[in-house]
Parts: C-alpha cells; sequence; structure tokens
C-alpha cells in the first residue's frame, strides 16, 4: 500500500515563503499524478497545483506567478514552493499521490495527512 507523509508547514508573515515536500513511499510500480490540494476552515477543499509524470503542471488562478510545483521522478517526491504568501493562503495542505497498482496502468490515488501553513497579516 503506498503512503504520502507531507512536510514544510509552518507559521509565516504576509509576504514570506514555505516549501512544502511530500514524499511517496510503499511503490513498486511507481507513482503518476501528484498534486496539492489545501482546505481553509469552513471551506471545500481545492486544487492548488497539480504535476503530471512528464511534468506538465496545472495551478489554481489564485496561487498562479506566486506558487511552483515540480518533482523529482527518482525520489517519489513533489514539491510546492509558495512565494509572496498572503493570510488567505492559510490552510491545511494536503498532497495526493496517484501510485501505480501494476506496471500496465492500473492506478489508485492515496492523500497525506496534511500540512499546516498559516499566514499571519
Amino acid at each position: 500500500q503506498g503512503r504520502v507523509v507531507e512536510s514544510g508547514g509552518g507559521l509565516v508573515q504576509a509576504g514570506g515563503s514555505l516549501r512544502l515536500s511530500c514524499v511517496a513511499s510503499g511503490s513498486v510500480f511507481g507513482v503518476n499524478f501528484m498534486g496539492w490540494y489545501r482546505q481553509a476552515p469552513g471551506k471545500q477543499r481545492e486544487l492548488v497545483a497539480s504535476i503530471t509524470t512528464g511534468g506538465s503542471t496545472n495551478y489554481a488562478d489564485f496561487v498562479k506567478g506566486r506558487f511552483t510545483i515540480s518533482r523529482d521522478n527518482a525520489k517519489n517526491t513533489v514539491y510546492l514552493q509558495m512565494n509572496s504568501l498572503k493570510p488567505e493562503d492559510t490552510a491545511v495542505y494536503y498532497c495526493n499521490v496517484e501510485f501505480r497498482a501494476t506496471a500496465w496502468g492500473r492506478t489508485y490515488n492515496i492523500w497525506g495527512q496534511g500540512t499546516q501553513v498559516t499566514v499571519s497579516s
């Protein structure tokens, strides 16, 4: 069974930066899609950024130009560099990973436990 662990969250002031890391482990056949989501109190979980195996990226409008997603396929790790943080970025950030269940393409998804990001005014 695949496992996903996030790290790098913390408390920063507005305008500051954080770098989140997400490590996928327990994979026999590797991983495909890796993405970052966030959920603020009282709100639905929303996509922040995602990246495919080939490196194609997708960003939510509210982070475009401020956040950068990247991955290290050899380490099965995805990163989220967050710059120019705003108080409205405060949320629990979750990593989602699509694992390959077979060598021929069957997959399953695993969520991490989340890491708290708090941006003060």
